[in-house]
């Protein structure tokens, strides 16, 4: 379908719009030239110089979406700059859309219309690629005060046709009558050009141009002078070059062909036909072979459909019995995993009660605590006997404190 609308949009802007874009591309990289790009771009980024049809999209050449998407984004980026307005040039790893976008937006603020979807840019080449760069490339064109004028032909100067006397005047039905005769094995030194019989004709009439001053009678004999054209007439063979472009000779190529296209039609015509009688009676033939095959076999069909229908039941029973042995499959599973947890788990125990290991370790702290118990009991026993002893003390030293306060005062003597 995409197809036959796009023949469509085609046939409506005519005939040439399908090789209307090779025309752009060409005129693009003139107008890129003119910007000195190979300097400004190609040695900049290291790239190669761009062909005649490097943004054309064509089956019939070879193309690099990647690289022309790149060097299409590369170049409108500086022509947008070399036209007067900053664009940050792109990098090759940047989103495609957004890239797409902003080249779009740069090119409406310049004017110009532009009524088709980004997505056509993506490929790196195409009409609307090539209509991008080439209205970018005229807005710095014209940037730069640069503008194409009308070009100006040279002027040629046609040569004055000689006039050719009746007795040397050589028309197209004699050359035609000279070329029909087959006279292949003459002399071709004895042939004249047409260029060497116009000079010869020139010279004549130059000598002739001088008038006489009387009337020129012939003074020949008419028989004398039949007798020399006879002879002189084999010599007199013209060589005609032939020129591709006229089209008079298109037009006698066409005839021939069209006369060679009836004939070998008409031959063919024969063939085709009995060829086309030939294939109707094969079909006849294969069909009624057909029909009598069906009719032999229409027990088997039907004992085949039958067996066909069976089968497809078999086949839904099995995936209905596949899906309930799958589904009990993974309850399988989990209950065997869920058995080995408990079977891991009652070997633990087991092994934890048969081993003594444990039973060792209990003694080992107890004795290590009655040890530790004696020790205690040998503080306690030290801390008692200390303090016994400073009890003991505090009570002697009391004891001997209340005997010094009770000593009697010694009696007056005499002489008080």
């Amino acid at each position: 379908m995409a197809e036959y609308g796009r023949r469509g949009e085609e046939d409506e802007r005519g005939p040439g719009a399908a090789h209307q874009v090779f025309v752009v591309m060409e005129c693009l990289l003139e107008k890129l030239k003119l910007l000195s790009y190979e300097e400004e771009v190609l040695a900049k980024h290291n790239m190669k110089s761009l062909t005649r049809h490097y943004f054309v999209s064509s089956p019939y050449l070879d193309s690099n979406p990647g690289e022309q998407f790149y060097m299409f984004t590369i170049i409108a980026a500086w022509l947008i700059n070399e036209a007067g307005r900053p664009f940050t040039e792109p990098q090759e790893y940047d989103e495609p859309n957004a890239t797409v976008s902003n080249i779009l937006a740069e090119l409406r603020a310049f004017g110009v219309k532009v009524d088709f979807p980004p997505s056509k840019l993506k490929s790196g080449s195409g009409e609307f690629v090539c209509f991008v760069l080439d209205r970018l490339a005229e807005e710095a064109l014209r940037r730069k005060g640069f503008s194409f004028k009308k070009p100006t032909y040279p002027t040629e100067t046609t040569e004055e046709e000689s006039v050719m006397e009746d007795d040397a005047e050589l028309t197209l039905s004699k050359v035609e009558e000279m070329i029909e005769e087959p006279d292949d094995d003459d002399d071709e030194e004895n042939m004249m050009d047409l260029e060497a019989l116009k000079l010869r004709t020139t010279h004549t009439d130059a000598e002739l141009s001088s008038k006489p001053d009387e009337i020129l009678e012939s003074t020949d004999d008419a028989a004398e002078w039949n007798l020399e054209v006879e002879r002189v007439l084999p010599q007199l063979k013209v060589t005609v070059r032939t020129d591709n472009k006229d089209w008079r000779i298109h037009v006698d190529q066409m005839h021939q062909h069209r006369d060679g296209i009836k004939s070998s039609l008409k031959e063919a015509k024969s063939y085709l036909d009995k060829l086309q009688e030939d294939i109707g009676k094969t079909l006849e033939k294969v069909s009624s072979r057909e029909k009598y095959i069906n009719n032999q076999l229409e027990n088997l069909i039907q004992e085949y459909r039958s067996a066909q229908a069976k089968l497809s039941e078999a086949k839904e029973q099995y995936q209905q019995a596949s899906g309930g042995v799958t589904e009990r499959t993974r309850v399988l599973a989990e209950i065997s995993e869920e058995l080995e947890k408990v079977k891991q788990e009652m070997e633990e125990k087991g092994s934890s009660m048969s081993d003594g290991a444990p039973v060792v370790k209990i003694k080992q702290s107890l004795t290590k605590l009655k040890q530790e118990i004696v020790q205690m009991d040998v503080r306690i026993g030290v801390v008692q006997h200390t303090l016994l002893q400073a009890k003991l003390k505090e009570k002697s030293n009391m004891t001997r404190d209340m005997h010094a306060t009770n000593i009697p005062e010694p009696a007056a003597g005499p002489f008080t």
